[in-house]
């Protein structure tokens, strides 16, 4: 099923994919498009055991990483 359902607020359904023998799943099409998906791109998978798994675009998930790991230093320099 690949049918976007906007849920408003910036928030979409975009179906159900099924994982393959080799645990790979097919993004749909509206969700790529949305996201600027292409193939070559890296994603990160994120993970949390409560909520579920997230795909993030790793040249979207960079600056956050370095902005929290800015903020790791700060804190050690803080703790000395």
């Amino acid at each position: 099923m690949y049918e976007d359902e906007s849920c408003g607020d910036g928030k979409h359904i975009f179906g159900t994919v099924k994982v393959g023998e080799r645990g790979q799943i097919v993004i749909p099409k509206n969700a790529r498009d949305l996201f600027g998906i292409s193939p070559g791109d890296t994603l990160m998978v994120l993970g949390d055991e409560k909520r579920g798994i997230a795909l993030v675009k790793a040249d979207k998930f960079r600056p956050l990483a370095a902005k929290m790991l800015q903020m790791f230093e700060k804190k050690t320099d803080e703790e000395e």
